[in-house]
């Protein structure tokens, strides 16, 4: 399967910031600029949720915990997706998914940790 690779994840006290980042690999970059890219985020003990998407004509939708903070964006040149976090609570903790759909297909990362401690 094609995977993606996410970076940028930390240790961060309550209103602090973090820019996570999704790097598309070889084999889908020549079509990552009509992909809808997504961010999810699971806790330990959580379902996995939504986060933040954008797609390729860069309509963003996020969920309402995040509205406000987050930013996502995209850089088609670069292949890569961004996800600008700023104000974190603790509630933000988990682990960070980069996600997207080719040919019906599922493309995930490994997930980068994110840790909001006060």
């Amino acid at each position: 399967q094609v995977q993606l690779v996410e970076s940028g994840g930390g240790l961060v006290q309550p209103g602090g910031s973090l820019r996570l980042s999704c790097r598309a690999p070889r084999s889908i970059t020549s079509v990552f600029s009509a992909l809808t890219m997504t961010w999810y985020r699971q806790a330990p003990g959580k379902e996995r949720e939504l986060v933040a998407q954008i797609t390729s004509d860069r309509t963003t939708q996020f969920a309402d915990s995040a509205k406000g903070r987050f930013t996502i964006s995209r850089d088609n040149s670069r292949k890569t997706v961004t996800l600008q976090m700023k104000s974190l609570v603790p509630a933000d903790t988990g682990t960070y998914y980069c996600h997207t759909k080719q040919y019906g297909l599922d493309s995930w990362g490994e997930g980068t940790q994110v840790t909001v401690f006060s």
